[in-house]
């Protein structure tokens, strides 16, 4: 048997990168798999199902837990992961990239939260991972907006850990460094000074790992943050 054979796991930004990675190592594991993400299209196939949804938009969260909800009950398993990136000096970003970087990496989580954790509690159990990013707790340079961003969703997670211990429900913050995915085709690091050689970073495998190992903890078992990076690098 699998281990988490009759679960039911939903996934946003599971389009692409570690939100993919996560989607299949969640099904490899037996769950039921709901993926979502802006630019997938609505089907289903064996233990899949793709939504697609705008997560910064509050009214399009709130029918997408409800439709998962009639359908499937509470999800035992709920990874919050669709973020945005952005890699820009103080001086080159205006309010648009700041507003962006906030909609998509706090008010969307946020919006995800509040749909999924009440149903939760009331059923008592469940796993909450969210995915955040080493510049949740590291400063580097050109990451203003990206890690106020990310310093605010770790807040969100601290925050949500304290109100909901004891719920049944355990709360996560899996905290990856640099991963070598899409968003760093337009960056280069590999020709940049300062950076890490693309060959050198985490794969999303490795992060899809790590949620599957919180997410197949005994109930009596609370990670409440995780952090991993490539070996000897910040």
């Amino acid at each position: 048997m699998t281990r988490l054979e009759g679960r039911v796991a939903v996934v946003t930004g599971a389009s692409r990168g570690i939100g993919a990675a996560v989607a299949e190592a969640l099904l490899a594991e037996g769950a039921r798999v709901i993926r979502v993400a802006r630019t997938l299209v609505a089907a289903s196939a064996g233990r899949a199902q793709d939504l697609p949804a705008d997560l910064t938009d509050a009214d399009q969260v709130s029918r997408l837990a409800s439709g998962i909800i009639a359908q499937h009950g509470p999800p035992d398993i709920v990874v919050s992961n669709a973020g945005a990136f952005l890699l820009r000096a103080l001086e080159a970003t205006d309010a648009a990239d700041l507003d962006m970087q906030l909609a998509v990496n706090i008010k969307a989580p946020f919006y995800v939260a509040r749909a999924f954790l009440p149903v939760m509690r009331k059923a008592r159990r469940g796993a909450f991972i969210t995915v955040g990013s080493v510049a949740d707790h590291v400063g580097f340079p050109e990451n203003g907006a990206y890690a106020a961003s990310k310093y605010a969703l770790r807040g969100l997670h601290e925050t949500l850990l304290a109100e909901y211990r004891g719920t049944g429900v355990r709360l996560t913050l899996v905290s990856p460094g640099a991963t070598d995915t899409a968003v760093w085709d337009s960056v280069d690091p590999d020709n940049r000074e300062g950076f890490i050689r693309r060959a050198d970073m985490l794969r999303p495998l490795d992060v899809a790992d790590a949620v599957l190992f919180v997410a197949t903890r005994p109930a009596h078992v609370l990670i409440d943050w995780l952090r991993l990076g490539p070996a000897g690098k910040a």
